[in-house]
């Protein structure tokens, strides 16, 4: 009998950790199941719970953002995952100057296509659902 294997580390970043990568980090960890252990993490550190309207365009679609506590991306974050998932180039090309440079992760934008998730922080709350709709569209080919 073969030992299962270990699952697969995602790490979801965005800006803040307040808006974007929480949905993004839920709707992996909830698909995935067993098979992934999912994190999430923001370039900077400003807030402590997730944006409230992502919280509710999140609990609109069936995903629970209650608990998430954002934290800042670190190095040694980057390098305890298999993939590093960025919402937008911006913060695409910043994780590649935080990596180490033997980093084993893969870094890359979470949609396929070279397409950023647009940021909703300052819009209106159609523009949270929106982004949470396209987030988790973009979710099943980071599972396979």
């Amino acid at each position: 009998m073969t030992a299962p294997a270990a699952p697969r580390r995602i790490l979801v970043v965005c800006l803040g950790n307040y808006c974007r990568s929480p949905l993004g980090g839920r709707i992996l960890a909830d698909l995935g199941g067993d098979a992934v252990e999912v994190r999430s993490a923001g370039l900077i550190d400003k807030w402590d719970q997730a944006h409230p309207e992502m919280t509710a365009a999140a609990s609109a679609l069936g995903y629970d953002l209650a608990d998430h506590r954002p934290q800042q991306v670190t190095r040694e974050l980057i390098n305890w995952a298999d993939l590093v998932l960025a919402m937008d180039h911006s913060v695409l090309e910043q994780l590649r100057g935080i990596a180490s440079p033997d980093t084993t992760a893969e870094i890359r934008l979470y949609l396929d296509h070279d397409r950023d998730v647009p940021d909703p922080m300052g819009r209106p709350a159609a523009e949270f659902t929106a982004c949470a709709l396209l987030i988790e569209a973009g979710a099943a080919h980071h599972l396979h």
